[in-house]
């Protein structure tokens, strides 16, 4: 039955992380009754699992863009709830999106390519979906004498007694995505 809350695409296998957490989710539905009714129509599209190195590991569960907000009323509590079932590892929630090609010259595409499909946009929307459910408030990218781009994210101080143990989840996960440097920061813009 764990098998409902996976997202089946044609041709994918899934990894074992994948189908652990479908699993857990299966139970936390079965088992948490003030949950069940939030879990129900809630189906992930993947999980990876990533070394952050010193012995600490992440799961980046990726989700179905349309469920996205589903997950996002209930993503406090499911995480809480996930980190406890799988004690050494870090959660986060990442939507399942796409990069579309440029249109070249040759592509016979009659329609434009959307601006949410664009490697930028995507890149921004990770963002977003790792902090959450807290805010960013600004960004700068800082670009040194060697020519190496570094990031910096500014996040809403509010949230900094609760996501600060997250920060270098934060910062290898996106890496991993990405292949981008980026760092996070509780204070304000100066």
């Amino acid at each position: 039955m764990a098998d409902k809350k996976i997202a089946k695409r044609q041709g994918v296998i899934y990894t074992d992380t994948a189908n652990s957490i479908a699993q857990a989710l299966y139970d936390l539905e079965n088992n948490v009754p003030e949950l069940k009714k939030d879990l129900k129509p809630l189906q992930i599209s993947d999980a990876k699992e990533y070394e952050l190195g010193g012995g600490k590991k992440a799961i980046a569960i990726f989700v179905p863009v349309p469920l996205l907000k589903q997950f996002h009323k209930v993503q406090q509590r499911l995480t809480r709830e996930l980190e406890k079932k799988f004690s050494d590892r870090h959660i986060v929630f990442i939507a399942q999106r796409n990069i579309m090609r440029k249109p070249g010259r040759k592509s016979r595409a009659k329609q434009a390519r959307p601006r949410s499909r664009t490697l930028t946009s995507v890149h921004e929307k990770f963002l977003e979906d790792l902090v959450y459910p807290t805010e960013i408030v600004g960004k700068r990218t800082r670009v040194k004498v060697d020519g190496s781009k570094i990031i910096k994210v500014y996040l809403d101080s509010k949230d900094a007694t609760s996501l600060e143990y997250k920060l270098d989840t934060f910062k290898s996960v996106y890496k991993y995505l990405t292949s981008k440097d980026v760092e996070f920061q509780f204070n304000q813009l100066d």
